[in-house]
This record gives C-alpha cells, structure tokens and sequence, in this order.
C-alpha cells in the first residue's frame, strides 16, 4: 500500500490565492491500494456528462425510481443487502404529511419509548440525509416541499422571552398540529425557544442552504434557487453571518448546544462543525445567488468572507505531527505583528492524550480555536465536510483519513462513527458539561457512536479515493443496526453497546445508511453534496470617485 506523507506546510497567503482548480481527472479504480481523490477524477466520466461549474447540472438523472425499487447496483457488495428494503420501509413510515403532501420525515419512531419530547417533530439537520435519500432514488417532491415549508416558516415570528431573534433564523424543526375540530393543520415550527437550553441552530440555515443545491443539482431544475423567496432566504440566512461586528476573525462565533451537539460541550467559540458548514454554505450560496440587486452585493461579501476564511482555517485550526511539535515548542506573550504564537496557546495546556493519538502520517482540523485557546478533540462531522466542501486542501484530505486510518478502532470501533474523540471525564466533565448525566463518558455526544454519521465517512472516503475503507464501515454497520433497531447512537470505546438512551428506528441512522450504500454503489450520486476544489475568490478593488477613465 503506498504510504502518503501526512506532512502538511502551512501555507502562506500568497499560497491560497493559486488556482487549485486544474486538477486533472480520471474515472476511479476501486481496487484496495490508496487512490488519488474524488475531485481529481471528472463527474462528466462517472455521470457520462460534462459538468462545468453550477450551471451544467443532470437534466434527466439516470437514477432508477418507484415506490418498491430501492436503488442498488451492487458495485461494490455483490448484490442488494436485505437491510436495504428494510431501510426503506422503515424510512417510508417516517414521512410526515401537511395537507396531503409529504414534507419531511421525523426524528425518531420509538413506540416503546414513554416519552415522545421531540422526536416527532421535523429537524432541520436530521432531514438531510432523508432527504439525499431519496433525492437518489428519484422522489423529489419531499424535499422540494421541505425546502418551501421551511422558508416560509423563516419569516414566522421568532421570539424567546421577550427577546426577538434575527429575521434570518432558520427553525431547528417544525411540527403539523392537527385541529381536528375545525378540520385544519397547520406548522409549528421550533427557533430554540422551547429546545434544552433554549439555544437556537446556527446549523440549520447553513444545511438549509446545502440541501438546496443538492436539489439543484440532481434535478437540474433551477427555478426553486432561482425564485424570489429562496433568493430572499438565502440572502437573510447570510445577513447574520456576514454582517460586521467586533470579531477580529473571519469564523463565526457561537454558542454551545448550537448544531449536531445541541447539548453543553464546550464547544462555545469557534467549533469546527460550524465553521466547516459556514464555509460549505457560503460556496452553496455563492453558486446559487443571482448577480443582480441585492445579490451582487453578497457574492461580494461572499468573496471577500471566503478568502479570508479560506486562509484562518487551513493555517490556524489544522494539527499534524509536525504543526504538534511546534506549537510544543511556542513561546508565549508574544507582541506585535510578527508572533508566531498568534494566539497565544500555552503549550503546557496540550492534554496528553494527543501525543499518543497523533500518528506520524495524518492530521485533522481542531475542534475549536480561539484566544488562549486550542480545542484538540477530533470531530466527525466538521473533519468529514471540511474534505466533501473541498476546505481541506488534497493534502490535508489525505492526511485526514491516513488519521482515521491509523486510529480506525478509535474512530470507528465496532460501530461507526465516534462523534468526537476522546470522551471527557471525572472533573473536567463535571466542569465542562455541568455534570450532564446523558454526556457522560462514551456515550451520546462525549465520545459515543453515530450511524448517522456514516454517510459523511462514505462521502469522505470516496472523494479521497478510498471506497474499501466506506464498504468496510458499511459493512460493520449492517452487523447491527437492524438486529438492535437502528439505534439513536452507541454507547463505549468501541462503540459496543446501544445508547442508554437512544431511541430506536431513529430516521437518520435509517436515512444515513442508505445514502452510505447508494453513494458507494454509484459514486457519481457524490456530485450533489460534494464540491470541487475551489477557485479563490479575490476581494472586489473599487475605483475611487477621482478615478479617470
């Protein structure tokens, strides 16, 4: 097996502005040796079509359809799995219906669950691998009517106490309260004012954003992104995030319990999940918005946020062996422009556990970077889209999954995917946490296993050219998600027990199966999440008024 140098350099700015785009492209060999990435081979040979740029999209998508025909081609399995129509089933009786139309899918159905909370509601981020789901099996109506209920239900009034959110907050999720006096249904939609911790999704908008461009692109139909309301969406949505404030960094700052771990983590500041999709949103964004009016004013801002966003992360938050060693060696109460310790990180606070973990040849994004402050613990989402949104460089997608490699029973155990690693414990639990009795060691979100998570691995793998590593994880997965009734998430180091408090036939463990077999089975189902290495965008010289032409 080749072995890839896991050193990645730190680049300089002048590094970042070179077009990176003019990779060359060939169609995948899926063989067991170590191939290039995905970006480096051509959607126009997996989907016998040339794709240049946003606008060349699958006019008519070559992908089977019909209620009882799950897609699966086998490519890389030998034939369809049986927990494949059991997937399906179980996915089908998820969809929530408003007025007759299908319209999202619920978080979880656990009959033998005394408490319903809200795992009978519609989440935001918990909808989109359903809804990759079944982009690919060519049922686009539930998306498309998902995408609409939830921009309507933007402009819905939006306040916790007597404090009124940002015209631009998306829902965490919504619900159809059914009067069935009067006969009539209608949505309730939920900003964070009655989620644990009463904190609202910074996540939801950005994955709102997503998803429509995977509509887009797998449908070719351009005039949902292109109508008024999703222009004015998108434009809200992006209001919060580029609006300017005291922030000296191009991330975005925010709160704990705001996206996937929506429960008190320490990931307040700048948490890599957040930033990774801020990034993947704002190139959705960048694709989709028409240059006209109000538009052209945020492709400007657009630009000018990912250029300089583009450099902060692939310098300040990324972490291999040798970037270890030198933030080991840093000097602290560093003065001036010329620092090196910009963010004055004592070396004494790297916890020892990362010496261990860190192999010679890998690396990944850190969990959070802010003053003072470096957050070492690996995350599974924010590493996975960094590499699908192509905010990793090539370099640094390679070096991330030689990590997940290396450190495969980790990561990965008996269950894919560890949410974050390591698990906190004893008293940094109590402090950080609050003493969490659900986040305690290995379990939920301090270091337990999610299925869902097993899309974004598959994704990741393909596009760096390692399908055996995805068919592996799958294959781990399908030993136990039916057998234990597709559980919320796993419990231990390993992954080897059921949640304490998982609720079974979660939706997106079932949806994020799914959309792992069928992107396997047909990589070019990649092209509608995935995003090729992008072309810097370089911030707009205005002429001044004594300019003479």
């Amino acid at each position: 097996m080749k072995r890839v140098s896991s050193h990645v350099s730190i680049a300089s700015e002048a590094e970042i502005n070179l077009d990176l785009s003019r990779l060359i492209i060939d169609k995948p060999r899926f063989t067991l040796e170590r191939k290039r990435s995905f970006d480096e081979q051509s959607w126009s040979e997996l989907s016998h079509r040339h794709n240049d740029g946003f606008d060349s999209v699958l006019q008519s998508p070559a992908f089977p359809s019909g209620f009882d025909s799950p897609f699966s081609m086998g490519t890389h399995f030998g034939g369809p799995h049986p927990l494949v129509n059991e997937a399906w089933e179980a996915l089908r009786k998820s969809v929530v219906y408003f007025r007759g139309q299908p319209v999202g899918t619920i978080a979880a159905i656990d009959h033998a669950s005394e408490e319903v909370l809200n795992y009978d509601q519609v989440f935001v981020r918990d909808f989109v691998p359903s809804a990759l789901a079944f982009l690919m099996n060519n049922e686009t109506d539930i998306v498309k009517n998902f995408l609409l209920k939830t921009l309507h239900l933007q402009s819905s009034e939006k306040m916790v106490d007597r404090f009124k959110l940002g015209a631009g907050a998306m829902p965490a999720s919504f619900k159809v309260d059914r009067n069935r006096n009067r006969n009539t249904e209608t949505l309730v939609a939920d900003f964070g004012e009655s989620a644990i911790g009463r904190v609202a999704p910074v996540d939801s908008g950005f994955w709102w954003i997503i998803l429509l461009r995977a509509y887009t692109k797998y449908t070719g139909d351009v005039s949902l992104s292109e109508s008024a309301d999703c222009q004015k969406c998108m434009r809200l949505i992006l209001n919060l995030c580029l609006s300017e404030g005291f922030d000296t960094f191009p991330t975005l700052l925010c709160t704990d319990g705001c996206s996937m771990i929506d429960r008190r983590m320490g990931i307040y500041g700048y948490p890599i999940e957040i930033q990774a999709l801020f990034y993947m949103a704002l190139r959705c964004a960048l694709q989709m918005l028409k240059p006209d009016g109000e538009g052209k004013d945020f492709i400007e801002k657009i630009g000018q946020r990912l250029h300089a966003l583009t450099y902060h992360m692939r310098n300040y938050f990324w972490l291999d062996f040798h970037q270890l060693n030198n933030i080991y060696r840093y000097k602290t109460e560093e003065y001036s422009h010329t620092a090196v310790n910009k963010f004055n990180v004592i070396p004494d606070s790297i916890p020892d556990w990362v010496f261990d973990f860190m192999p010679c040849r890998g690396g990944y994004f850190l969990g959070n970077v802010s003053p003072a402050m470096m957050d070492f613990r690996w995350f599974a989402l924010g590493n996975c889209i960094a590499i699908v949104s192509s905010l990793a460089t090539p370099e640094q997608a390679v070096a991330i999954m030689d990590l997940i490699e290396e450190r495969w029973d980790e990561l990965v155990g008996e269950m894919p995917l560890k949410i974050c690693y390591p698990a906190i414990e004893n008293h940094e639990w109590r402090i950080v946490t609050g003493c969490d009795p659900k986040n305690t060691r290995w379990s939920y979100h301090n270091g337990g296993s999610w299925p869902v998570l097993l899309w974004l691995l598959t994704a990741a793998c393909i596009k760096t050219g390692r399908p055996q590593m995805a068919k592996r994880a799958i294959e781990l997965a399908e030993s136990r998600l039916l057998k234990d009734g597709w559980p919320e998430y796993y419990d231990g180091k390993l992954g080897r027990f059921v949640g304490k408090q998982a609720r079974k036939f979660q939706t997106w463990s079932i949806a994020g199966y799914l959309v792992a077999r069928m992107m396997l089975e047909d990589p070019s189902t990649l092209m509608m999440i995935s995003m090729e290495e992008d072309r810097p965008v370089k911030p707009t010289m205005r002429r001044s008024a004594s300019w003479n032409a």
